[in-house]
C-alpha cells in the first residue's frame, strides 16, 4: 500500500498549506524511502518540527543585527538537521543477510509444557554452532531477528524486539530475553493474523535484509480472521518468504480441532515465496532439532556445508506446492461446526 496525499491548498501561510497534507499509514518499504519533498512532509514528526523551525528562524526580535540574524539562522539550520537525523525513517537501514520473524503459536491447544518446549527449542537453536556458523558465513555476517507469540486475530505479542545476531554473545542476549518472562496462552488460532502482524514488523525493523522471512509454527489450522491462503498470497507479493513448522503433536485441548494432514495444509495454504519450505514435527522430542535445521536452511541455503551436516540421516524438507490439494478453509469449517463445550481453541 502506498502513501496517499491530497494536493495542498494554496495559501499565503506555509504553515496552513503544509497542515493540509493528508497521509495514510503504510507498511511499504518503497513508500518509506521515496524521498520526495511531499514524502518528507508526510514523515512522522516532521510537520510539527518544521513549524517550530520556522518560528525559531524567522521570528527575529526587533533590532537584531545582521550578524546576530546570521547566527540565529545557523542555529535554526542546525536544529533542523538534528531533527531530520532523529526523525523515524530518515537514517539508512542497517544491512543484514536476513530479516527473520519467528512467529510462535501459543493458542490454548498448546499445553504449558509444550509452550516451554517451544521456548527452549528456539533458545537452543539460536545458540547452536551450526546456526551461528550459517550466520557468520553470510555476506554481512549478521541477521536481524524478532520473536513473536500469537493466537487469535487480536493477540500477537512481541517477546524479543528486532535484534541483530552476529555472534554467540548476541544470540545469548536473545535467549536471555526469551527466558525473562513465561509464555501465556490465548484463545483461537489465526495464522492469517500472525502473518499480517509479522509482515508489518518489517517496515519498522530498521534493517535492510537481503531476504525477509516469516518463520511460523503452529499445531492447527486457521480458524479466525481472513482466509489464510489469501493472506499468504498478499504477504508473498511484498517479497516476503513464509516458511512453516507444522506441529503434528497431541496435547493441550486436542481432538476437536486436530487436522491429521496438517503438513499438507501448511504446504498448500500457509507457506509461500521463492524457496519456501516446511519441516513437520510429529513428536515434541523432534522439535529442537527441527528448529535448528530450519534456521540453518533459511540462513545458509541448501548448498552450504552446514545444511549438508544437518541433513545427514534426516528426511528431506517439504517444499511449497504449486497446486493446492488441502482445504484452506478447513479450520473455519471445523469452528462453525464446533462443540460449544470446546470453543476456546
Amino acid at each position: 500500500m502506498s502513501s496517499i496525499s491530497a494536493r495542498p491548498i494554496r495559501s499565503k501561510s506555509p504553515v496552513s498549506a503544509t497542515s493540509r497534507f493528508m497521509t495514510r499509514r503504510t507498511s511499504s518499504r518503497a513508500a518509506d524511502r521515496s524521498g520526495g519533498p511531499r514524502d518528507l512532509l508526510q514523515k512522522p514528526g516532521f510537520e510539527p518540527g518544521f513549524c517550530l523551525f520556522k518560528q525559531v528562524v524567522f521570528a527575529y526580535p526587533r533590532g537584531m543585527s545582521a550578524l546576530s540574524r546570521a547566527r540565529h539562522l545557523l542555529s535554526g539550520c542546525a536544529a533542523l538537521a538534528l531533527m531530520l537525523w532523529l526523525m523515524p525513517g530518515s537514517r539508512a537501514d542497517e544491512p543484514v543477510d536476513v530479516e527473520l520473524v519467528l512467529a510462535v503459536d501459543v493458542s490454548l491447544s498448546m499445553s504449558a509444557d509444550e509452550l516451554e518446549i517451544q521456548r527452549h527449542g528456539y533458545a537452543a537453536a539460536l545458540t547452536h554452532d551450526n546456526v551461528l556458523q550459517a550466520i557468520a558465513d553470510g555476506a554481512h555476517g549478521k541477521i536481524a531477528v524478532t520473536y513473536v507469540e500469537w493466537a487469535g486475530t487480536t493477540w500477537q505479542r512481541v517477546i524479543v524486539p528486532w535484534t541483530v545476531i552476529a555472534n554467540r554473545a548476541d544470540a545469548e542476549r536473545v535467549v536471555a530475553q526469551l527466558s525473562a518472562q513465561p509464555p501465556n496462552s490465548a484463545r483461537r488460532t489465526s495464522i492469517s493474523g500472525a502473518l499480517e502482524f509479522g509482515s508489518d514488523l518489517f517496515a519498522e525493523s530498521g534493517y535492510e535484509g537481503t531476504k525477509r522471512v516469516i518463520d511460523i509454527s503452529g499445531d492447527g489450522p486457521n480458524n479466525q480472521g481472513a482466509p489464510v491462503n489469501l493472506t499468504r498470497d498478499g504477504v508473498v507479493r511484498q517479497g516476503i518468504v513464509i516458511n512453516g513448522l507444522p506441529l503434528m503433536t497431541r496435547g493441550g485441548l486436542s481432538g476437536a480441532y486436530d487436522v491429521n494432514d496438517l503438513d499438507r495444509y501448511y504446504s498448500d495454504c500457509v507457506i509461500g515465496g521463492p524457496g519456501a519450505f516446511m519441516i513437520p514435527v510429529n513428536d515434541w522430542t523432534q522439535f529442537p532439532e527441527a528448529i535448528r535445521r530450519k534456521l540453518v536452511l533459511e540462513l545458509a541455503g541448501p548448498a552450504s556445508p552446514q545444511w549438508a551436516a544437518e541433513e545427514a540421516d534426516h528426511p528431506p524438507v517439504v517444499l511449497t506446492q504449486d497446486k493446492p490439494a488441502a482445504d484452506c478453509q478447513i479450520g473455519e469449517k471445523m469452528w462453525r461446526n464446533r462443540n460449544w463445550m470446546l470453543d476456546s481453541r
